[in-house]
């Protein structure tokens, strides 16, 4: 497809995205900061498409750019994210795509003999919950072992490893904030 067919296709997804929305002009103006006539006008397609105006309305609608234009996927891997296998044999699988903020994880670590613990750190913040088996973290001088069910979370900045406490399988999840984003909680249970 041609550079002007890509760009004379921009402003009919534009509309039918805002439909599909339920936002109107003024609303989408407000969030974006452009002119109701200049989104009017990029939508019937008597504006040309620019960056300077799709960046604020990929933001606004939380889509990839590349939706906007309705770019084809480039089969980049990280982009559409594969199982990264370790030498270990822990398998871990991606959970989310977006390139920024926080990234979740599935972790598989296969049965096998114990291991020796590794520490390591990097910038971040982390959160894990074990689904299944019991898993062993290493947290600066805490040893700790974690059955099914069990929570923890940390800054990556202290010395960390985690693999399995038994010869059994280990299943967890984790959330990584690599800026070192925190979750955050609305609820807390009142059980004491």
């Amino acid at each position: 497809m041609a550079n002007d067919e890509v760009l004379a296709a921009v402003g009919p997804r534009l509309r039918a995205l805002r439909q599909e929305r339920g936002t109107t002009l003024a609303a989408l103006s407000e969030s974006t900061g452009i002119s109701v006539s200049t989104l009017s006008r990029l939508e019937s397609g008597q504006r040309k498409a620019t960056l300077e105006l799709l960046l604020p309305l990929a933001r606004a609608y939380h889509v990839p750019l590349d939706d906007l234009v309705g770019a084809p996927p480039t089969g980049d891997p990280r982009i559409y994210a594969r199982p990264i296998k370790h030498s270990s044999g822990q398998t871990i699988l991606p959970l989310s795509r977006q390139a920024t903020g926080l990234q979740a994880f599935k972790h598989l670590i296969p049965p096998g003999p114990a291991e020796v613990p590794d520490p390591k750190t990097h910038e971040g913040y982390e959160w894990l919950y074990v689904i299944s088996g019991r898993l062993r973290v290493v947290l600066g001088e805490h040893d700790l072992v974690l059955p099914a069910g069990e929570a923890a979370e940390f800054d990556t900045r202290v010395p960390h490893w985690f693999g399995r406490a038994s010869g059994e399988a280990v299943e967890f999840l984790t959330i990584f904030g690599p800026q070192g984003e925190r979750m955050h909680v609305r609820a807390r249970s009142t059980r004491k």
